[in-house]
Parts: structure tokens; C-alpha cells; sequence
């Protein structure tokens, strides 16, 4: 009996199946994955984008707004984990041109939605697309790494930010002067999506089948109770950061505007701008906290990031009009450079489960975002908007509890102790 064997047979366990790794960092499916991330979230973000139009044009309130944004990152925030639950068991590259598919099916609706009830099942649509991309995307990224996997992640990120950066522009170039129509526009990028996620599938399929997927169980020793434990709570840790982290920027996403034209008199253009330069630096930020994390450690940059914005975030209500458009950049940079680095920290704390981390984590950021949305909406037809976007200010305070997360050393002993590989 060889020792593999004899240790599988003391043990009785086994660890997750193993994903192959490409040879060194493929650049040009990065590329393409990030490209079609910015599509993906560029469409994604047309929901926001349009809330203004449906506000006028259906008379929704506040709350009605916050459901359709619940309504889309809910259904994201579910899905996401349980298709990378399934990724993990049995890789599915075609995954990714049929996601794509739902998310075209999606804007085609929402350009034709007549009332309330449809435009919320259109946003269901491209909830379930984007839900399927995200877990097979990230682990696309994480096969074509090779040893850069901050650098990776944050290229793959970075498409997502810049598209979801795009939603104020959307609003003044198209459904400012076309309405809801507008959206139809973007079943042409759905289009473009599923054509070039069909050439990323087809490399996908071919890493599979060439370094071949590893059904057999690596040895694996079993892990102390006291270390599960710890994982486990790190994981709610991270994961209440993601949400202090989602929250924020969607008060800002999607309410912001509303708030600069109210205290402001700003014109609904002008103030989509704004936003526009939050979400926009939010997407540099995250290029470069990749890298920097690579460099100085994954748990600090999530500290630095929270931390650094939070003075920021609190200064940001007393603002007059010149400083708010020197503020929300910044906020937005130094917020979101840690947006692809909570993924990479969570595939370190769970191994060898990419497509469930990464879906549970990426998946959060919407969902938990989703329900900050309908919250804050509720909250500021009874409260004002005013009152709400001070308060979002103390957010970024909570992330202190970034201090509660082990360090990387301690991350990569751990994989070290369990025979498992990050």
C-alpha cells in the first residue's frame, strides 16, 4: 500500500477536487475575462443607472427603487455560491456563453417592460447572468494566473469596476434622451459577451481536458478543531466587511445623486458625474490593490482601505460642492482597492474551492449590497435623504474589525499544516 493510500485510508477524508493550473500568467484570457467583466457589470449597472427614468416615468418611491436593487443583487447574491459550489464538483466552461444569455434575455425585457412586476423580473434575469459569470470567472482568472494571483484578480476585477463605473454616464448619454428604451442598446454588448466567452470556454475546455482535472483525492491532514473554528470565524469577519464595504458604495451608486440634487440643485447629468468619479477611481483602486496586496500582504491592504476612508467618508456631508468632487474620488480609490483582494484572502482561507469562495464572496458584495439598497431606501423615505448619507459616513469606521482576520503567515501555515495548496 503506497503511503498516499494508507494516509487517505487513516484518515478517511479527502480534500476538494484540484483545479488545474496553466503554465505561467496568461495574459490574454485575463484580458479578454476582465473585458468581458467590464461587459457584464457595465450592463449590470445600467439598473442603477436607469433608476432615476423608472422613478419618474412609473412614480416609483424610494423603497420601490431599493427592491429592484434588492431584487437584482439578491438574486445574484444566492445563485452565485451555489453555481460555484457546482463549478467546484464539475467544471462547466459552457457556463459562461449561457449566463451571458440570461443577462441579454434580461435588457431585452427591461427595454420592453410596461409596469413595476416586469421591470423587477428583467433585473432577475440579469441577476442570474451575472451570477453565473462570476464563479467560473474568477476561476478562469485563477487558472491563468499562475504564480500573479493578486495581480490576476485585480485584472479580472478591474473590468468589473470600470463597467459598473459607467452607470452615471449611461444615464446622460442614453436614458436621459432615449428613457427605458435605451436599454435595448445593450443586447448588442450581451452579443459581443457570449462570443468572446465562447473563445474563453473553449481555452477553459482545453486546460481541462490537457493538464486533466485531478478526480483523485489529495492526502490531506485532518484539521484541528480549534483551526476549523478559526477559519470559520474569520470568514464571518471578512464577510461583514464585504458588507460594510457593498453597503457604502451603494449608498453611494444609488442614492448619491439624489442627494447631490436635493442639497445641491444640481441637474440630474451634472450629478451623475459625480458618481461617476467615485465609481470610476473605485476601478483604478482596484488595479492596484492587487499588486500592492502581493507586496505588503492581503490583510493589511483590507485594513488600509477601510480605514484610510473612513475620515474621509465622515468629512464627505460637510463638503460644499468643490470638495465633494475632490472627496468621492478619493473615497472611492482607497475603498475599493481591496474589492479583488477579499477574494484572494478568502481562496487562501478555504483552498481548493475557488468557484464557492469566490461566488460566496463576489456574491455578497451584491447581495448584501442589494439588501443595503432596499434598507437605505426605506430608510430615506421616512428619514430624508440627507440624514441617511451622514450616517453612511460612520460605515467605513467598522473596519477596525479587519484586526480580527489572521495574517498571511498565518493563512499559508495553516495551508501548510492541512496539505493544501494556495
Amino acid at each position: 500500500m503506497t503511503t498516499k493510500s494508507a494516509a487517505k485510508k487513516e484518515t478517511g477524508q479527502s480534500l476538494p477536487l484540484q483545479e488545474p493550473q496553466a503554465k505561467g500568467t496568461v495574459f490574454a484570457i485575463l484580458i479578454a475575462i476582465s473585458f468581458v467583466h467590464l461587459f457584464n457589470d457595465s450592463i449590470q449597472s445600467v439598473i442603477p443607472a436607469i433608476f432615476p427614468i423608472l422613478k419618474e416615468s412609473m412614480n416609483l418611491n424610494y423603497t420601490q427603487i431599493g427592491w429592484i436593487s434588492f431584487a437584482i443583487n439578491f438574486t445574484a447574491s444566492i445563485m452565485q455560491p451555489v453555481i460555484g459550489l457546482f463549478s467546484d464538483k464539475r467544471p462547466t466552461p459552457a457556463i459562461l456563453p449561457i449566463g451571458m444569455g440570461f443577462t441579454l434575455t434580461g435588457m431585452l425585457l427591461l427595454a420592453y417592460a410596461p409596469d413595476y412586476k416586469a421591470v423587477l423580473l428583467a433585473v432577475i434575469f440579469v441577476g442570474l447572468g451575472s451570477a453565473a459569470f462570476h464563479p467560473e470567472g474568477s476561476r478562469v482568472s485563477h487558472m491563468a494566473a499562475g504564480s500573479r494571483r493578486g495581480l490576476a484578480q485585480s485584472i479580472f476585477q478591474v473590468g468589473g469596476n470600470a463597467g459598473q463605473s459607467l452607470a452615471p454616464m449611461l444615464t446622460s448619454w442614453i436614458f436621459i434622451p432615449l428613457g427605458q428604451f435605451g436599454a435595448i442598446w445593450f443586447t448588442g454588448i450581451a452579443a459581443a459577451g457570449i462570443v468572446v466567452q465562447s473563445f474563453i470556454a473553449r481555452w477553459y475546455g482545453n486546460v481541462l481536458r490537457t493538464e486533466g482535472f485531478a478526480r483523485k483525492k489529495a492526502v490531506a491532514r485532518r484539521i484541528k478543531p480549534e483551526v476549523r473554528n478559526r477559519i470559520m470565524f474569520a470568514m464571518i469577519v471578512l464577510i461583514l466587511l464585504v458588507f460594510v464595504r457593498s453597503w457604502y458604495s451603494t449608498s453611494v451608486g444609488s442614492y448619491y445623486a439624489f442627494y447631490l440634487m436635493e442639497v445641491f440643485k444640481m441637474p440630474l447629468a451634472d450629478a451623475q458625474l459625480y458618481i461617476f468619479l467615485f465609481l470610476g477611481a473605485g476601478a483604478l483602486g482596484t488595479f492596484f490593490g492587487g499588486p500592492l496586496a502581493d507586496r505588503f500582504g492581503k490583510r493589511n491592504m483590507i485594513f488600509l482601505s477601510m480605514v484610510l476612508a473612513a475620515p474621509l467618508a465622515l468629512l464627505l456631508p460637510y463638503a460644499n460642492q468643490f470638495w465633494t468632487a475632490i472627496l468621492l474620488p478619493i473615497i472611492g480609490f482607497i475603498m475599493l482597492s481591496s474589492f479583488s483582494i477579499t477574494v484572494v484572502y478568502a481562496q487562501m482561507l478555504v483552498p481548493g474551492k475557488i468557484g464557492t469562495v469566490s461566488g460566496l464572496i463576489t456574491g455578497l458584495a451584491f447581495g448584501l449590497g442589494g439588501v443595503g439598497a432596499l434598507v437605505l431606501g426605506n430608510w430615506i423615505d421616512k428619514l430624508g435623504i440627507t440624514n441617511i448619507m451622514f450616517l453612511c459616513g460612520f460605515l467605513p469606521l467598522l473596519g477596525i474589525l479587519t484586526f480580527l482576520l489572521p495574517t498571511d503567515k498565518t493563512l499559508n501555515r495553516w495551508a501548510e499544516e492541512n496539505g493544501a495548496e494556495v
